[in-house]
């Protein structure tokens, strides 16, 4: 108990009552009933985000593993933007993107995160540390996660040109996300980002309606295709946003979109039935339509891939039992169990060294390594994923995630291109 206590300590200053005191016990990990001890404190934290990450499941283990009740609540992009900033005091926990974070940590509804709190700092993936993969990676176009995950100190709102001691977010989730195919359908190889626009696709395609999102992929399209090279995908000016709606308003009077798709189910929707053949999609998302015996491939494209990432930041009102036992809740979120559950579901966790922990030889050779599976590889849920042989589409972690052509982003002109974005939607 002595040592637990100890251990405790050296992580994080004392809180008064006895609440924050059993919940500090608890935090050492060194007492077996921890969960009981938690319980006693009563602790909930209410935690908003996309619905990519705010997943009943962490919710229920949470509960099993520190007696932290976690009230979660999913929402889209645009609206958890929208939260973040205008109901501060409606969340403890918010669980967003890193394009969001540059919208809405500048507004002090945030606050910064004490890296020495954060017990496998030194193990978070350097995408998120210094924007390279490796020490000769070339850092992506757009709003790159180190660009906003560190600001100048403890009451800052200003982001660190390098890492500091204070977090923005602490980073959770990623991916390298590029274009979905029906192989039985689409009827010849894909290579390239531009291969949307052929016209055998016409009335069979759709992108995502998410502006900050959705203008990156046509970015990706538009030059891949030849109509513009850009300065920089992820911050274009003006003159450059007007190319690129120019030219999808044109797209879609020539009924090349079926749909525009919003929702992870309507994405998996349009896909499953056929009524598209090659659309923006999500990991999970092509899983989920293969789950129906409907072949779908995450396609690996010559361009490389629109990449993204998330993490967890704490609100600015936080403080006492509630602020230690939200950094407990974030130490624990990286000890390993989430991040395995978030590889089997083809996104990749921020400390890989403790999600391979928490998964079968089997599991990370086919997710991580490019191996092919030596058995089935099952869902989260026990589901059949992948049969026996399977590959993953585009192969290893450092095969996808070292091809990242550019990050989800906010402009300088964002409120333009927001605009822009919404008179293509209308037209």
């Amino acid at each position: 108990m002595t040592n637990g206590k100890k251990k405790g300590l050296s992580r994080r200053a004392m809180l008064k009552g006895t609440a924050a005191a059993a919940g500090l016990a608890a935090g050492s990990g060194a007492i077996t009933g921890f969960p009981t001890i938690w319980a006693q404190s009563n602790i909930t934290l209410r935690q908003f985000g996309t619905g990519v990450s705010n997943l009943n499941a962490i919710a229920e283990r949470c509960k099993q593993d520190l007696g932290i009740t976690l009230e979660m609540t999913a929402l889209d992009s645009d609206a958890t933007a929208q939260r973040t900033v205008t109901q501060p005091d409606s969340y403890d926990i918010a669980d967003i993107e890193y394009w969001i974070c540059k919208k809405v940590f500048p507004a002090g509804v945030l606050q910064p995160m004490d890296t020495n709190k954060i017990k496998y700092f030194d193990k978070i993936v350097p995408l998120f540390i210094t924007g390279k993969l490796t020490p000769d990676s070339v850092i992506a176009q757009g709003t790159a996660p180190h660009t906003v995950g560190f600001v100048e100190g403890m009451d800052s709102t200003t982001f660190a040109k390098e890492p500091t001691q204070w977090m923005t977010l602490i980073p959770t989730i990623y991916n390298a996300d590029t274009l979905g195919i029906r192989p039985d359908l689409v009827g010849r190889e894909i290579k390239n980002w531009k291969d949307i626009l052929d016209p055998a696709f016409k009335g069979k395609t759709s992108i995502l309606n998410i502006p900050s999102i959705g203008i990156m992929d046509a970015a990706m399209i538009c030059e891949s295709a030849g109509i513009i090279t850009y300065g920089d995908k992820g911050n274009m000016t003006k003159e450059e946003i007007d190319t690129t709606i120019d030219f999808l308003i044109k797209t879609k009077k020539d009924g090349q979109f079926r749909a525009f798709w919003k929702t992870f189910d309507e994405s998996v929707n349009l896909m499953a039935s056929g009524e598209v053949v090659i659309q923006s999609m999500w990991s999970p998302a092509v899983a989920a339509v293969r789950s129906k015996g409907v072949p779908c491939v995450y396609q690996p494209l010559e361009e490389g891939y629109r990449s993204w990432g998330g993490g967890l930041g704490i609100a600015k009102h936080l403080s006492g039992a509630q602020l230690d036992a939200a950094y407990e809740y974030i130490n624990w979120y990286l000890s390993g169990w989430v991040g395995a559950y978030l590889n089997r579901q083809g996104y990749y966790s921020a400390v890989l060294e403790t999600a391979k922990e928490n998964m079968t030889p089997n599991e990370w050779g086919f997710w991580m390594e490019g191996k092919p599976a030596e058995e089935d590889i099952l869902s989260p849920e026990g589901k059949v994923m992948e049969k026996t042989g399977a590959v993953r589409d585009g192969g290893s972690f450092y095969d996808r995630m070292g091809h990242v052509a550019c990050w989800n982003a906010v402009m300088d002109e964002d409120r333009y291109m927001v605009s822009k974005w919404n008179e293509f939607i209308a037209s």
